[in-house]
């Protein structure tokens, strides 16, 4: 990480003649990747026209895409489980029609 990316990942307050600094430095992985050109492309596109470095825009797509993918593990999973309530309840439910109707 070099210096201007920790400095646009720190946040700095001032308070009554009081600075505060908050740094975020985080441990880094090395990957070697292999991306189409037409994404490669657009990407080089749209990182000349922001202020974000290449690393900083692909770690942020990653992430996005890593809480995309938990989401919709997360909804798999309780859609599976709903559906299994689903099959109960509507026996316990036929339980109580029969119970109400056979008084």
């Amino acid at each position: 990480m070099d210096l201007a990316e920790i400095i646009r990942n720190t946040h700095f307050s001032y308070t009554k003649k009081i600075y505060l600094c908050d740094i975020k430095i985080w441990n880094m992985k090395t990957v070697s990747l292999k991306i189409d050109d037409l994404i490669f492309g657009e990407t080089e596109k749209i990182v000349s026209q922001t202020n974000i470095s290449r690393n900083r825009y692909i770690n942020e797509a990653i992430d996005h895409y890593n809480r995309l993918q938990k989401r919709q593990i997360l909804e798999k999973k309780l859609k599976k489980e709903s559906d299994l309530v689903k099959e109960e309840s509507l026996n316990v439910l036929n339980d109580f029609e029969r119970i109400d109707y056979g008084s």
